[in-house]
């Protein structure tokens, strides 16, 4: 995946300014010149094509909540209001996180991670079946995810798969040996890896090109 490209959309130039810096410190993201106006921020995203928006609700010329709901992009809601009111209209309008202002650079980090995986799960053009949207979900709402959760039963047989090798195995051969597509093996490949159920690792090949090979984690029953 290429870089994950983010604009941020805050009317304290130093907050931005900060906030920029926590960004451009993820790997996998970037962040643009921020902006400071609900005007700017809707010719910036039709501009720009960022793949995230972080909004603040109070600017100068417009609540970024009614920005928000007029752009087709993904976006974090980032604002000091602390009422669930403001909550519940950024959900609503479709913010798929809402970090109350001032939150630790640790934080944002570990959602733009996150958004990163469920934005892996939910791979562009891809066909996607009920497991996958409640995985994506899962990763982008990681407070949300149940301990000891019951693995599918496709899950399953892929980890089943993976315990019977001696050596980490490429999803094509999982693939095989499960009766499913390989890019539907490679869909919840990626899934357990995120899980932290199996590791991944690159192989060379004749051809120079990378191969990812999947392998059990000792810990995982």
């Amino acid at each position: 995946m290429d870089e994950l490209r983010v604009l941020i959309v805050d009317d304290d130039f130093h907050v931005a300014r900060l906030h920029v810096a926590y960004v451009n410190a993820v790997p996998g993201f970037v962040a643009f010149p921020p902006v400071g106006s609900g005007d700017a921020a809707v010719r910036a995203v039709n501009a720009l094509k960022p793949d995230l928006v972080l909004i603040d609700i109070y600017l100068p010329d417009a609540n970024g909540l009614d920005i928000l709901r007029g752009l087709d992009v993904d976006a974090f809601v980032i604002s000091a209001a602390s009422d669930s009111r403001s909550v519940l209209r950024a959900l609503r309008r479709g913010a798929l996180c809402y970090l109350i202002k001032p939150f630790p650079e640790d934080l944002l980090a570990q959602r733009l991670r996150s958004y990163a995986r469920y934005r892996r799960v939910l791979g562009d053009g891809q066909d996607v079946d009920q497991e996958m949207v409640e995985r994506a979900f899962r990763i982008l709402h990681p407070g949300d995810k149940s301990v000891g959760r019951p693995r599918a039963v496709t899950e399953l047989s892929v980890l089943e798969v993976l315990r019977t090798r001696a050596t980490p195995t490429p999803a094509a051969d999982v693939a095989t040996e499960v009766g499913i597509s390989r890019a539907t093996a490679q869909r919840y490949l990626s899934g357990l890896v995120d899980d932290g159920a199996i590791s991944v690792q690159l192989r060379y090949g004749t051809t120079g090109r990378p191969e990812h090979r999947y392998s059990i984690r000792q810990d995982v029953i």
